[in-house]
């Protein structure tokens, strides 16, 4: 009986625990290795997306993205979706695009978990051999 409840609960306790990219990650600079911000990844109405909340740089927490286009341009990075439509394909999120507020541009994005605390974001133009990945770190 104690065997079973042992089982019971390591499963429940599994289950809880699953892994899942939704939640709050620390962006990681892919040149400097410095932490910039913090953004929060969520699901809405099938499809995820991810806002920058948090901005690390005192000097930059006010920025526009000046240099973007359409609905994003002259408008505050903090609060801005960067991350819009990706669906769900096996272990892999893609189907949706990554915005990078410093130079105003969208790329193609899949999104991955390597373990359960960091995540691979790669941006690329065309197909993923051309664009290039960061590391987020889960923010506890």
């Amino acid at each position: 009986m104690k065997l079973t409840l042992s089982i019971v609960m390591f499963l429940f306790f599994q289950l809880s625990f699953s892994q899942t990219i939704f939640g709050k990650w620390k962006t990681i600079d892919d040149i400097t290795g410095k932490e910039k911000g913090v953004v929060e990844i969520f699901e809405h109405k099938g499809k995820v997306y991810g806002r920058i909340i948090e901005i690390f740089e005192a000097e930059k927490k006010h920025i526009k993205c000046e240099k973007c286009d359409g609905d994003e341009k002259n408008k505050p990075v903090m609060g801005m979706n960067i991350i819009k439509g990706m669906t769900k394909d096996g272990d892999i999120y893609g189907g949706g695009k990554v915005l990078d507020p410093k130079i105003g541009k969208w790329y193609h994005c899949k999104i991955s978990l390597d373990g359960k605390d960091k995540l691979i974001v790669r941006g690329y133009i065309g197909i993923p051999l051309f664009g290039r990945s960061q590391i987020w770190i889960r923010h506890k």
